[in-house]
């Protein structure tokens, strides 16, 4: 007679929770007082339903937003000085038209910077990622500077602070939204989103009570600058920390030129993780090339570049200063990033099936386009 089925076990995305008996009775496996305290600020399964740069990236994201809580709080009492407080010739409507005029000014940038790069963060969230810290950090240095200018001067420098903070503000929670994107890899984005907002406010609360007790001791001009200079290196150099270990799956223009360089030279197709090695995030020259924005004008596109491409989902012209790249109608992500090859190699690109399954076998995502910043142009042939 064959045995009856009966309950082994029961877990869920982090692992084994419980066991059963021979008599169906649970055996619960206790976590640690440490486990249950991390699973308030970890996504649930952490770590199997997270990629494996999410905790580098998360350990580094909160020491950088640690000190430059505490370099805000001092930035923060230079704005207050700025604004006039502690002076007695000084009004609180002064105060407030100052405030008024820094936030539109900061919103109008808000604008500007979301209608002419939004498209480009996505694709470059790493690059944006860091930049919006140094707009930020830059916000800090002037804020810090501001009390020491004359009165015009001090309204200039309070209406760019609240510019870079602006900028600061789109570049950062848009290039954060596409790593956090990255990061969920069990569909729990907005779980991890969440949990992140979590770890933020924590990290804001110990940095602002070390900051509390930090101001107090701090007071003289030069003691604040070289304070101030100091939490700014070390937030920069945590946050480009943090940027350097996230290993982006996707191919944007760098990360699909470097690793066609090396299947040139060497004829192997590198990871994700050890591309993100040699990412630059900052200084990468990019060739002379560039997807189109607009489209073509009068005798742009010649006969001879059309028949030249009839077989391509795509069509490369030579300009003058740089080669542009126009996609067709119905072009997907691999004939974007095969595009780009061939206008970066010319005819002597190497682009075949066995490349695109190198590709794919090494963990590369061709599914989502991340080759475009700018406006998508397609052009139609027959």
């Amino acid at each position: 007679m064959a045995a009856l089925p009966k309950l082994i076990s029961a877990s869920d995305e982090s692992g084994e929770l419980c066991v059963y008996d021979s008599d169906s009775r649970p055996k619960v496996k206790r976590r640690s007082h440490a486990r249950e305290v991390l699973d308030v600020f970890l996504p649930a399964g952490y770590p199997h339903t997270v990629t494996p740069d999410y905790t580098p990236y998360q350990i580094y994201d909160s020491l950088q937003a640690f000190s430059s809580t505490i370099a805000g709080l001092l930035s923060s009492r230079a704005v207050l000085q700025g604004f006039g407080v502690g002076d007695a010739m000084s009004s609180a409507t002064a105060a407030v038209l100052l405030t008024v005029l820094q936030e539109s000014t900061g919103r109008l940038a808000t604008i500007l910077f979301a209608h002419r790069l939004g498209q480009a963060i996505e694709p470059e969230c790493k690059y944006y990622r860091f930049l919006a810290d140094i707009f930020n950090d830059s916000a800090m240095i002037l804020d810090v500077l501001n009390p020491l200018l004359p009165g015009p001067a001090r309204v200039a420098a309070l209406c760019a602070s609240g510019v870079l903070r602006a900028l600061c503000g789109v570049s950062g929670t848009s290039a954060k939204a596409s790593l956090s994107a990255h990061f969920a890899r069990s569909g729990n984005l907005a779980e991890l989103n969440a949990k992140d907002g979590s770890q933020e406010t924590v990290i804001s609360l110990l940095g602002m009570l070390a900051g509390s007790v930090f101001v107090r001791f701090v007071h003289s001009p030069l003691a604040v600058w070289l304070w101030t200079l100091t939490l700014i290196g070390i937030h920069l150099w945590t946050n480009y920390q943090a940027v350097r270990s996230v290993q982006m799956r996707t191919l944007n223009k760098q990360r699909a030129t470097l690793v066609y360089a090396e299947f040139l030279h060497y004829g192997r197709v590198l990871r994700p993780e050890q591309i993100a090695a040699r990412e630059h995030i900052l200084r990468w020259k990019a060739p002379n090339i560039d997807f189109a924005r607009e489209p073509p004008a009068k005798d742009e596109i010649s006969t001879s570049d059309l028949l030249t491409f009839q077989q391509a989902q795509y069509v490369i012209v030579q300009g003058r200063e740089r080669r542009k790249i126009y996609l067709k109608e119905g072009a997907t992500t691999v004939d974007a990033i095969e595009a780009w090859l061939v206008a970066l190699e010319g005819p002597r690109s190497v682009v075949n099936e066995e490349f695109w399954k190198a590709l794919a076998s090494a963990g590369w995502d061709l599914e989502t386009g991340a080759m475009e910043t700018g406006s998508a142009v397609r052009i139609a042939v027959e």
